[in-house]
């Protein structure tokens, strides 16, 4: 290296035009989804087994426990994690979307397993887990759209560029000494 540079090289702008762009975007998104609702859907089967067993009580009512559970797990992995850079105004009217979405995606997937439960008799551990399983997998078909186009907004392109420009331009606090020639 040559040049004197300790061999770091500036990114290359990234590949393809906006469709690009915006796939590679969409891919980011789904992959942070993904790994918030895997670790919540890890939380929900523990809960709903632990809540099953443990108390008695009757398996769709486990498995909604098991869901509110999953919902707070989930709500701060969303919020703080997978859609952090999203619009924070509003959090009240953030948080009542999230729980009105979360809760119509408790029925989808509860509703998969009380027709197991009860309308087929399909009621054995492994059954249930299976029911409950594809239960979550058809709500989060749903959460990941819902959440994403009504609770998890990002910032329009303009408010992200003018919240942002006050921060560019503002003075380093402590600015470096000028280097002496000599």
């Amino acid at each position: 290296m040559g040049d004197g540079s300790a061999g770091l090289r500036p990114s290359p702008p990234p590949a393809g035009g906006p469709v690009r762009r915006r796939l590679d975007r969409l891919v980011r998104e789904v992959v942070k989804f993904g790994a918030v609702g895997g670790a919540g859907l890890l939380v929900n089967l523990v809960v709903f087994n632990l809540v099953r067993h443990a108390t008695g009580l009757q398996v769709v009512r486990a498995s909604v426990v098991a869901t509110v559970v999953a919902i707070v797990f989930n709500y701060v992995g969303f919020r703080y994690f997978a859609y952090r850079d999203a619009d924070k105004g509003g959090r009240t009217r953030e948080l009542t979307l999230f729980l009105l979405f979360s809760i119509v995606g408790l029925v989808i997937e509860n509703g998969f397993l009380y027709a197991a439960t009860y309308w087929f008799g399909w009621d054995s551990p492994l059954q249930s887990n299976v029911f409950k399983f594809l239960g979550i997998g058809i709500a989060t078909l749903f959460r990941f759209w819902s959440y994403r186009t009504w609770v998890f907004r990002a910032l329009p392109a303009r408010e992200a560029v003018t919240g942002a420009a006050p921060f560019l331009e503002a003075e380093p606090a402590h600015p470096r000494p000028a280097s002496r020639v000599g």
